[in-house]
């Protein structure tokens, strides 16, 4: 079993995905390559290892490297963190519609 996985919860596990979704194209073409077919397409390390033929190693810390990444991208540029705090907003309007609500949510966001 992959120790990278039994590390990481569930919830971070779905954050490593979004953050990867939102900065993918900032990664090098490996470390992008790797992430993805961990944590999008549910490879285990030794898979993404024989499709490369690398070794478990080599695809273990380019897989940690790039969520350092991830992270230092998100600390710097919050994308995830807004696009959450947005969909919060947007949701408690669903729930309590208000006109006014959405033009301070569209002011916002121009």
């Amino acid at each position: 079993y992959d120790v990278l996985v039994i590390k990481m919860d569930l919830q971070e596990f779905l954050e490593i995905g979004s953050l990867l979704e939102l900065y993918k194209n900032l990664l090098s073409e490996k470390q992008k390559e790797y992430l993805i077919e961990h944590f999008e397409k549910d490879y285990s390390l030794s898979e993404i290892a024989n499709t490369h033929n690398v070794s478990r190693q080599a695809v273990s810390d380019n897989i940690k490297r790039g969520i350092k990444l991830l992270n230092e991208y998100e600390k710097k540029l919050k994308m995830f963190e807004q696009k959450r705090k947005l969909r919060e907003r947007l949701e408690s309007l669903e729930k309590d519609f208000r006109l006014k609500v959405l033009e301070n949510i569209m002011d916002e966001l121009l």
